[in-house]
């Protein structure tokens, strides 16, 4: 683990803690309402495991915020800068690919600006999201191949895409140059984007 993984970590420990201390939930209740083993709770709290972005969302939308809530400084301030350094890279790929937040709105409704390196031969498999979410996709280099299933999208450098991902779905790499891409996550809690 690098030293800004160990950053992250420490970060998500501190913020998941805090806000299910703020809302007086027990360890079983938030394992219970994330859907999420209390083992791997109490693991992330202590700080001892890096939580997948499957589990952040799980965390996040059963703490009522959004991923960015857990992992960026945020105020109520005209406008929140986030400087380079911001520890905010919550994926590595087997073969080196990242995924990175950029920045994100507060929960539980919420936006999200990510951008993504998938290496050749890498894939990365996500979980269904809330009903209604969406994702833009937007393939800066490389071909990204997108799946639901049995059912695949390539898009190819320029392209974009309108993903609902309310079902699994996975991005893969299948090409010999790495795909690279941003994306943003729309992310209602609300019934907003029904």
């Amino acid at each position: 683990m690098t030293a800004a993984d160990r950053q992250v970590v420490k970060l998500l420990s501190e913020r998941i803690k805090t806000r299910r201390r703020d809302r007086r939930l027990s360890l079983d209740r938030l394992a219970a309402l994330a859907d999420v083993s209390k083992g791997a709770l109490v693991q992330i709290e202590n700080g001892d495991a890096n939580p997948s972005i499957a589990t952040l969302c799980k965390l996040a939308a059963a703490l009522g915020a959004s991923v960015a809530d857990l992992v960026q400084v945020s105020g109520q301030h005209p406008a929140e800068v986030l400087p380079a350094s911001a520890p905010r890279l919550l994926w590595r790929g087997p073969k080196g690919g990242t995924a990175t937040l950029l920045v994100g709105s507060s929960g539980p409704d919420m936006l999200e600006l990510w951008t993504w390196e998938l290496r050749p031969g890498e894939r990365y498999d996500g979980q269904a999201h809330p009903a209604g979410t969406q994702e833009l996709i937007h393939v800066v280099s490389g071909a990204l191949t997108l799946a639901f299933g049995e059912v695949s999208y390539v898009i190819r450098p320029g392209g974009s895409a309108v993903a609902h991902t309310d079902r699994p779905h996975a991005y893969a790499c299948e090409g010999k140059r790495a795909a690279r891409f941003t994306m943003v996550v729309a992310e209602w809690h609300g019934g907003r984007a029904a």
